[in-house]
């Protein structure tokens, strides 16, 4: 019977949810506001209509007109402040909630992390990598060992005497020192310069015992 009438197979309402409590109450304040600048506009009109006109029954009938849209605008103004304030709690207890989910679900994750961790350690045998450690610490002892032998000359006389090849090392020295030729460094000798002038006393006589002026010209008696 209850199917039949539809009496117990109604559907609760789903519970109210403050993100749309909030958009709720923010157009609510957006019609509000509306309004309120729809009255900005009437007042205004009034306003110019009484600087236009001179005192009597006129302008105190237009006035009354203003004064009543004045009280109609701030009462909109009370209704607007009131919606803006419950808009902003519901919105800092959205964000607290909000926040303790995503804390919830940090948690949460950090403790699957933790069990996860502890799922693969075990799958870890320490004493399996000590050994796999060893192995290559073998393995590269090895491979020096095998370089050193690779790299091993042949060939070479094993009785030679340390002494005799130190002996011959020096003397090769020596040799090196004795076959560099270093001549061009010493001083080049050059004439020395003349120390006197052109036709001086040299030039006094010349072969036949001709007396020679200072030009070198036979002198005249």
């Amino acid at each position: 019977m209850n199917r039949l009438f539809g009496g117990a197979g109604k559907k609760k309402a789903p519970p109210p949810n403050l993100t749309d409590c909030i958009a709720n109450v923010d157009g609510r304040g957006e019609s509000v506001e509306k309004k309120v600048a729809k009255l900005d506009l009437e007042l205004k009109k009034y306003k110019d209509q009484m600087s236009k006109m001179r005192d009597g029954p006129s302008k105190n009938q237009v006035k009354q007109r203003a004064l009543r849209v004045l009280k109609q605008k701030r009462m909109y103004e009370n209704q607007l402040e009131g919606l803006r304030n419950q808009s902003f709690n519901m919105e800092q207890t959205n964000y607290a909630t909000q926040q303790l989910k995503d804390t919830k679900t940090t948690v949460d994750a950090m403790k699957l992390g933790v069990k996860e961790m502890k799922k693969e350690y075990k799958k870890v045998d320490i004493g399996k990598i000590e050994d796999l450690h060893d192995d290559m610490e073998d393995m590269l002892e090895l491979a020096g060992e095998v370089q050193e032998t690779l790299g091993r000359a042949y060939g070479l006389p094993d009785d030679v005497d340390e002494d005799d090849l130190e002996a011959e090392l020096s003397a090769l020295g020596d040799d090196f020192l004795a076959d560099e030729d270093t001549s061009y460094l010493d001083a080049v000798s050059a004439p020395d310069p003349p120390t006197g002038v052109p036709g001086g006393a040299e030039r006094k006589a010349d072969a036949g015992g001709v007396q020679l002026d200072e030009f070198g010209l036979p002198q005249l008696h």
